[in-house]
Formats: C-alpha cells, sequence, structure tokens
C-alpha cells in the first residue's frame, strides 16, 4: 500500500479549502426531516486499511445516510441470493432519475441497477423473502453495527416515518415492480424495510469504518472478519463507479476516480481500493442528488493523495 504522508494535514487541508462552498447546492427538502438540516455542515472522514484514522469538520454529527444504504443491503442480497440476482436487477448506468418511473415501464419491470430507486427496492425485497419486516430491518441495523464495530449506529425513527409519509414515487415504483411481477413481498412491508434503510443514522467516521471491507477484497483489515467474497466486492466496486451517483456517475468518475455511493442526506461513501474508505457529508445537493460540497472535497482529497483507480 502506498502511504500518504500525513492524512490528519490533507483532511484539515480539505475541510479549509471547502470552507468558501459551505451552504451551496439545496438540501433534500422533500423529505421533511431532512429539509431542516444545515446545509452549511461539512464533515470528512479516512479509515485506512492499515488502521489509520483521519477526520475534520463535522466528521462526528450524525446524517440520514440515505441511499448510501444500498451498497450494504446489496452486499447482503448477493451474499444470499449469489448470481441469481441478476435474473431480477440489471448491471448497467441508468441515465435517468434516480427514481425514474418511466425506465422502469419500458423495460419491463427490470431495474437497471441496484442503486437506483427500483433496484433497491427490489434488493430491499429478497431480503425480506416473505419474512418479518421488523427482524429484517433489525439485520440490516445489526449489519451495519458490526461494519462501523459501533452500537451506537440506529435509525432515525423520525427521518423514516417522513420518509414514509412523503414516498408516492417509491410507492409507484413498487407497484410497478410487483405489476411485472419482480415484487414478491407484501409492497408495505417492502417500503418499510426500506425506509428505514434509508434512514440509518452514521457519521462519516462510522461510516468509513463500515465500508472498509471494500476497499480490502471483502475482508475487515482491522478485525480480519470475511464480510463478502473478493469477487462480490469486485462487483460491488464497479457497480458504485458506473452506477452510484445516477445519472451523474461518469462526472464523478472524471473528477474524482473512486468507486462512490452518493445519498440524498448529502453523504458520499468513496473507495480507494487496497487504501482506505472515505466518507464526507455536506447536506448541498447538486441538480443530480448528490452532494455539492461533498463532490468537491473528494476531488480535492484526490488531487491531494494521488488516490485514483486510473
Amino acid at each position: 500500500m502506498d502511504q500518504v504522508p500525513d492524512l490528519a494535514s490533507i483532511v484539515t487541508t480539505v475541510c479549509q479549502d471547502m470552507e468558501t462552498h459551505l451552504g451551496r447546492g439545496r438540501v433534500a427538502d422533500y423529505i421533511p426531516a431532512l429539509a431542516r438540516v444545515d446545509p452549511r455542515h461539512f464533515g470528512i472522514a479516512i479509515v485506512t486499511c492499515d488502521g489509520r484514522i483521519a477526520a475534520a469538520g463535522d466528521a462526528d454529527l450524525t446524517f440520514s445516510i440515505q441511499s448510501i444504504s444500498k451498497v450494504f443491503t446489496l452486499t447482503l442480497a448477493l451474499d444470499k441470493l449469489g448470481a441469481d440476482l441478476w435474473d431480477r436487477v440489471g448491471r448497467e448506468p441508468s441515465g435517468s432519475r434516480f427514481n425514474s418511473i418511466v425506465q422502469l415501464e419500458q423495460e419491463k419491470g427490470i431495474p437497471r441497477n441496484p442503486l437506483i430507486n427500483a433496484g433497491a427496492l427490489v434488493v430491499t425485497d429478497t431480503l425480506l423473502e416473505g419474512g418479518d419486516a421488523s427482524e429484517t430491518i433489525a439485520k440490516i441495523a445489526d449489519f451495519m453495527q458490526r461494519l462501523a464495530d459501533d452500537d451506537s449506529v440506529s435509525i432515525d425513527a423520525e427521518v423514516a416515518q417522513s420518509e414514509a409519509e412523503t414516498g408516492f414515487r417509491n410507492a409507484s415504483l413498487a407497484n410497478f415492480l410487483r405489476g411485472f411481477g419482480n415484487l414478491k413481498g407484501p409492497i408495505d412491508d417492502v417500503l418499510r424495510v426500506y425506509f428505514n434503510q434509508c434512514a440509518l443514522s452514521m457519521t462519516c467516521r462510522q461510516l468509513a469504518r463500515a465500508g472498509l471491507f471494500l476497499a480490502n477484497n471483502g475482508v475487515d483489515p482491522l478485525n480480519h472478519t470475511r464480510v463478502t467474497t473478493a469477487g462480490r466486492t469486485r462487483r460491488i466496486n464497479a457497480l458504485m463507479m458506473t452506477c452510484g451517483h445516477y445519472d451523474a456517475s461518469g462526472d464523478f468518475a472524471f473528477r474524482v476516480g473512486l468507486p462512490g455511493k452518493s445519498g440524498v442526506g448529502g453523504g458520499i461513501l468513496a473507495i480507494a481500493p487496497g487504501r482506505a474508505a472515505i466518507a464526507v457529508w455536506s447536506p448541498g445537493l447538486n441538480a443530480a442528488g448528490n452532494s455539492y460540497v461533498g463532490a468537491l472535497a473528494l476531488e480535492r482529497l484526490v488531487s491531494l493523495t494521488g488516490w485514483s483507480v486510473f
């Protein structure tokens, strides 16, 4: 592994460089519980495969990870179903909004990839598999606590309720999926699990720690636990690179050059394979629904570290 001489200095520099940009973008005001978040927040945390941790800004404030949770439920689903998962969801970039209904109808109920909303609903359905919604939610939360090595990781009930009260497009996607025979469980149960997984509340430090296995061929390098296989890790990272920022994934790959997954809570998880996991958070979103300052920060970080897969 290439050594970066002073990660603490680098994250401090990134944080300082972002100060003039704070507040740019627009918070996800269509989810009432997220509309109240101050867009001037910014946090960054890096956890390396050799155990170094560097953090700056609001790295220890919790935020709603939203769609970043899709990376972790995908991990669980691949370990449960293996390649059979791809019978129900594709692996191509969408080129459309993350909650597009038109594309789902045109493609007869097979979502383009597991990181858009329709694909994540199918993934959630495979985890539920006719079981109890509360037990499935608890399993996902427990998985995140173990990956973060922190029992304080929890689901924000207010955010989950807020999403349930305003998640009409997701309900429409679920009904389309059911109409095409690609959703097996009760729609209300699938949506309940999905809204709760998106409402996971974590800090940048916890999120970077949770994603570290993706930088180390599926093995947590700090406690040596195998989370998933090396092959599945490569596939998850590939999907993060090509699909992790919805219809702006190509631009993120061009500017940052790391596998990443964004969430409308303003977080981004990025993976530097063989080196580290990085989490940034700033609530203001760009037009594609990705953190405006978070993407800038990762671009600056890569320029300082050279951590690009290209």
